[in-house]
């Protein structure tokens, strides 16, 4: 990882789980020393204690970067401890849902640097999406610093302001489980179509990753991608006669699930 000065001042990851774990083991391939990395976590994975990182040690008194990656309902007890890095120099990231930067202006300070950013699950394997804001004190350095460490697991995308995050939530953040979720029935409808489990299941995981992958690379919008399978009146165009249904179909209820998930973000940043 090309930055110097988190080279030199060193990470601080608060917090390890499978996000956290996903994102140091892509600054650790992208040449990040282990030496430079310090992490808290109460319960290390076996494959974090074989990584060469500081672990559950003392900190360095101003690092260039903490990364915050606890669970929402540990913020409360894990980032007091940290206070003294706060109204300095220390960037700090989160990717703590739910957790506003007014939250950390108020415990760390309000001249503390804060970048918020929203990452979802496919940063497990280094396909994952990030969008990030900041406060006025990170600035576009702190961005640019979170976009550096954040880019090792996938896409980084800037927000125009906060109130942005909870509909990235509903979008990407909570997305992939929707899509985790059509695998699921369309193979169940493969089922009932009297195709075995295991085949039904290969076909739709297959059918949804192969689309994936073909509305990233192709130059046409996923729409006149979808006009290009359809052939009139054919089977493609029966079942979207069924998915696009505008008060049964996918419009509609994809419009409300990303609205319950951006309201339930709103909710949990109120407390």
């Amino acid at each position: 990882m090309k930055n110097s000065r988190i080279a030199a001042e060193g990470l601080v990851l608060l917090g390890c789980g499978k996000m956290g774990s996903a994102m140091l083991e892509g600054w650790l391939a992208r040449g990040l020393p282990p030496s430079s990395v310090w992490v808290i976590d109460p319960f290390p994975s076996d494959w974090l204690k074989a990584q060469g990182v500081h672990l559950n040690t003392a900190l360095p008194a101003a690092p260039a970067i903490v990364l915050v990656a606890v669970k929402p309902q540990m913020m409360a007890d894990s980032l007091p401890g940290l206070q003294a890095m706060g109204n300095a120099k220390t960037l700090f990231v989160s990717v703590a849902a739910g957790t506003p930067i007014a939250y950390f202006e108020q415990v760390l300070g309000s001249d503390t640097p804060v970048v918020r950013a929203m990452p979802n699950t496919p940063a497990a394997i280094s396909q994952g999406i990030t969008a990030i804001v900041a406060n006025d004190r990170a600035g576009d350095a702190g961005l640019e610093e979170a976009q550096t460490l954040l880019s090792a697991v996938g896409a980084v995308v800037r927000l125009e302001n906060e109130a942005q995050i909870d509909a990235v939530t509903g979008v990407s953040g909570s997305g992939p489980a929707y899509v985790f979720h059509m695998i699921e029935t369309m193979a169940a409808a493969g089922e009932a179509q009297g195709l075995p489990a295991e085949l039904a299941m290969q076909l739709a995981k297959a059918t949804v990753a192969g689309a994936g992958a073909l509305a990233m690379q192709s130059d046409e919008t996923p729409s006149q991608l979808r006009v290009n399978v359809t052939s009139p009146n054919g089977t493609t165009q029966a079942a979207l006669e069924v998915l696009m249904d505008a008060e049964s179909g996918f419009p509609a209820l994809l419009k409300r699930a990303v609205a319950a998930a951006a309201d339930r973000s709103r909710e949990l940043a109120r407390g």
